[in-house]
């Protein structure tokens, strides 16, 4: 870990020595110098993870004050940063550290794509403490590697996309992923709404209401939907038709099926309900979208 943050550093000081100001952009992140003992913390809407690179400082937030080492990261969704001030420059005399901004959006779409069960064991913090150590050390490791591929002539927002998703990933498995995720969805007991979207995750194909998901956690239903709407970003019967067309799609394209087939596996009783929902989520008919895919394969 000493290797990477030693990397980070020397490509930040390396940026630095012809940037006159004190803060430096690459794409989502945004690395910082200072040399000063107060630090003005980043005034950005979405979330960010905030990395010490070099020297420690404190952090003021109203939940109260923390210290952070070279190495250690905060999320500005559970400790809401106010100011810093320097304990220790580095050998250097100065400060280093890199924010990097994500959204509500893209962490919840991790969310949804984890195990069924690796939600529960975050919110129950059932992950041993050498996992989340080792998640810990995995979120710098990503953010070097992002910060690199960024700053490459190919790099684009896709890439940005699917390593930013790796590191909210390996976020949630660390030392802060349970209040992490309950920060980022505004709720405090979860676990209900997780295991009803576990649920959901291994039944989409079958018919159900959302009264029935309701009763099986003793919640009402307009409470349930609310809850189930803050915490994955969409009511229960619109994850479900997310997870048809995304499977749907993967057998017409892996499997070669056809659309009558595919839209009857996966659990729609009209075929022309099928492709208008698809077409809706996809911006083609299935054998629109499955032809451009495969045109797209052949260049």
């Amino acid at each position: 870990m000493d290797t990477i943050l030693s990397r980070l550093r020397l490509e930040i000081r390396n940026i630095f020595r012809t940037e006159s100001s004190n803060q430096a952009k690459v794409s989502s992140m945004t690395a910082y110098r200072v040399t000063e003992t107060k630090i003005h913390m980043p005034l950005l809407e979405n979330p960010y993870l905030y990395l010490v690179l070099d020297g420690a400082f404190r952090l003021y937030a109203p939940s109260g004050i923390m210290d952070y080492m070279a190495g250690q990261y905060s999320i500005s969704k559970i400790d809401t940063p106010l100011y810093g001030t320097i304990l220790s420059f580095s050998e250097r005399n100065d400060f280093l550290a890199m924010a990097l901004e994500f959204t509500s959006n893209e962490v919840i779409a991790v969310v949804l794509d984890l195990d069924n069960t690796l939600t529960e064991r975050i919110m129950k913090e059932a992950i041993p403490e050498q996992e989340m150590s080792l998640a810990d050390n995995a979120v710098i490791e990503s953010v070097y590697r992002l910060f690199v591929t960024m700053k490459k002539p190919l790099s684009s927002d896709y890439i940005r996309r699917n390593i930013v998703r790796e590191i909210i990933y390996y976020v949630l498995c660390g030392s802060c992923g349970k209040q992490f995720l309950q920060a980022i969805t505004n709720i405090q007991n979860i676990d209900e709404i997780y295991e009803a979207n576990s649920w959901i995750k291994e039944n989409f194909r079958s018919s159900f209401t959302v009264e029935s998901l309701a009763e099986q956690q003793n919640m009402s239903v307009s409470l349930f939907h609310q809850k189930f709407k803050s915490a994955v970003g969409m009511g229960p019967l619109q994850c479900q038709k997310r997870l048809r067309l995304t499977e749907a799609r993967r057998l017409m394209l892996g499997d070669g099926r056809n659309v009558t087939e595919v839209s009857l596996e996966v659990g729609y009783e009209s075929v022309s309900q099928f492709i208008r929902d698809y077409k809706k989520m996809f911006g083609a008919t299935p054998k629109e979208d499955i032809l451009r895919f495969k045109e797209q394969l052949k260049k």
